[in-house]
C-alpha cells in the first residue's frame, strides 16, 4: 500500500498525505506547501509517508 501512497504523493501530494493521515494538520499543511510550490509539497508528502 505504501507504493500507492508514494505514487499518489508524486502526482498529487495532498492525496498521498490524505491516504496516510486523513484530515489532520499534516494534510492542511501539505495543501499550503503545494500551493506555495509543488516540490515542497512532494517532499513533505514523502516525508509523512516514510515516517509512519
Amino acid at each position: 500500500m505504501d507504493i500507492i501512497r508514494v505514487i499518489a504523493a508524486v502526482i498529487l501530494p495532498p492525496l498521498g498525505v490524505f491516504l496516510q493521515v486523513g484530515l489532520t494538520g499534516h494534510f492542511w499543511l501539505n495543501i499550503l506547501l503545494t500551493l506555495l510550490g509543488y516540490i515542497p509539497g512532494v517532499v513533505h508528502a514523502i516525508w509523512i509517508i516514510a515516517r509512519r
